[in-house]
C-alpha cells in the first residue's frame, strides 16, 4: 500500500514515515502543498496524511482542490488545532479523519488501517479473496484452501496490489512504485525477485498457479488463465 505524507515538520514527517515503512507501507513525503499536490496528481495512493499548516497552499486548500478534482483517495487530517470548528471545517472540505498532535504512532496507524479498510473498494470488507486464496487486511493474515501462509511485509504488500486489481495485467513499474515508492529503481529486478517468493508460497503446493506472467507486459492475479 502507498501512502503520501505532506507535512512541513522534518521531525514529525521522518518519524510517521520510518514507522510506517517499518509496518510494510510505501512512503512519499512532501513538505508544501504545491509539493504535495504535486504528488498527487502523479501517482496512485492508497490513503493521504496531510498537515493542514503548511506553507504556501495549506492542507485544506490542497484536500479540497483534490476533491474539486474527483479525487477520492482517503484522506487523515493532523493538525495541532484542537477546537471542534476546526474539525467540522477539516471534515466538511473533504477529510476522511482527523489526528490531532501530538500523537502516538500506534493511534495514526490504527486510523490508516480503518480508513483502507472502508469501500469503496473492489471487494467490500477487510477480507479479499481470489479463488482459494484470501488476505485478511485487518489481521494481516493469507490463507489459501484455508492454510496460512507466512509473508513477509513486502511480499505481503506486493500481494495486497496483486488482489486489489484482481485479473488485471500490473507492470513492474507500477507494482515497483506503489510498493517501494518514488526511490524504486526502474531497472532493478526487485519485483521479480518479490514475485518469486510469493510464487514458491503461494502457488508451488497448489493444484493451480493464480499468478501469472503476461510476456512484455507484467503479472496479473487471476483464478483462471486469460487469453
Amino acid at each position: 500500500m502507498r501512502l503520501l505524507v505532506v507535512e512541513d515538520e522534518p521531525g514529525i514527517s521522518e518519524w510517521v514515515r520510518q514507522g510506517l515503512t517499518e509496518f510494510g507501507y510505501a512512503v512519499d513525503v512532501a513538505e508544501d502543498g504545491e509539493d504535495g499536490l504535486h504528488f498527487a496528481l502523479s501517482a496512485e495512493y492508497d490513503a493521504l496524511i496531510l498537515d493542514i499548516m503548511l506553507p504556501g497552499m495549506d492542507g485544506l486548500e490542497l484536500m479540497q482542490t483534490l476533491r474539486n478534482m474527483g479525487h477520492k483517495t482517503p484522506i487523515l487530517m493532523l493538525t495541532a488545532r484542537d477546537t471542534i470548528d476546526d474539525r467540522v471545517k477539516g471534515l466538511n472540505t473533504g477529510a476522511d479523519d482527523y489526528l490531532v498532535k501530538p500523537f502516538a504512532f500506534p493511534e495514526l496507524l490504527a486510523r490508516i488501517n480503518a480508513l483502507l479498510r472502508r469501500p469503496p473498494l473492489q471487494q467490500q470488507g477487510s477480507v479479499l479473496r481470489v479463488a482459494d486464496l484470501e488476505m485478511d487486511t485487518a489481521k494481516k493474515s493469507v490463507k489459501r484452501s484455508g492454510q496460512l501462509i507466512d509473508l513477509r511485509p513486502r511480499e505481503y504488500a506486493v500481494l495486497e496490489y496483486l488482489m486489489r486489481h484482481p485479473d488485471q495485467v500490473l507492470t513492474r513499474t507500477q507494482i515497483g512504485e506503489h510498493v517501494w515508492n518514488f526511490d524504486y529503481y526502474h531497472e532493478s529486478n526487485v519485483v521479480d525477485v518479490y514475485i518469486g517468493y510469493l510464487r514458491r508460497k503461494i502457488d508451488q503446493d497448489a493444484p493451480y498457479p493464480l499468478i501469472q506472467t503476461v510476456r512484455g507486459m507484467g503479472y496479473r492475479l487471476a483464478a483462471e488463465e486469460t487469453t
